[in-house]
């Protein structure tokens, strides 16, 4: 269900994108962050939903919560004068990844599992059946 609210997410994403009008180069690094911080929190829930405690309050105040605080490390470091925003990209990006990463983890075992037991279906299947010829 999660995977079907994602697809229409990103078709709806798409669409917007494609009809949206262009982000001034002013906000740009403002967004791009924002996007940053919120993907961290989607990978984060899908991970959650995998590990069955998904929380949908913790989701969505962490989802405004990262996205408004990159935005303003952002803030603070244009005032600043110094790329602050560049470490809450390193946090960002790396938590998606290791987020990714167990994602991916729990996809393949899953795979394998079902690969297996198909495995053990078919050689049961041709035991018995070497079975009934054995005992004509």
């Amino acid at each position: 269900m999660i995977f079907i609210a994602i697809l229409i997410g990103c078709i709806l994403g798409a669409l917007i994108g494609m009809n949206a009008p262009m982000i001034s180069y002013t906000y740009s690094s403002y967004l791009a962050i924002a996007v940053i911080a919120a993907l961290d929190s989607v990978f984060g829930g899908i991970n959650s939903v995998i590990n069955k405690n998904f929380d949908l309050k913790i989701f969505v105040t962490g989802f405004f919560g990262n996205a408004i605080l990159a935005i303003l490390l952002t803030i603070l470091g244009q005032k600043l004068n110094v790329d602050i925003y560049l470490a809450a990209i390193v946090v960002f990006v790396g938590r998606m990844f290791i987020n990714l990463a167990m994602i991916r983890r729990y996809f393949v075992d899953k795979w394998i599992k079902a690969f297996e037991e198909r495995k053990n279906r078919k050689s049961k299947k041709e035991e018995k059946i070497e079975a009934k010829t054995e005992e004509n």
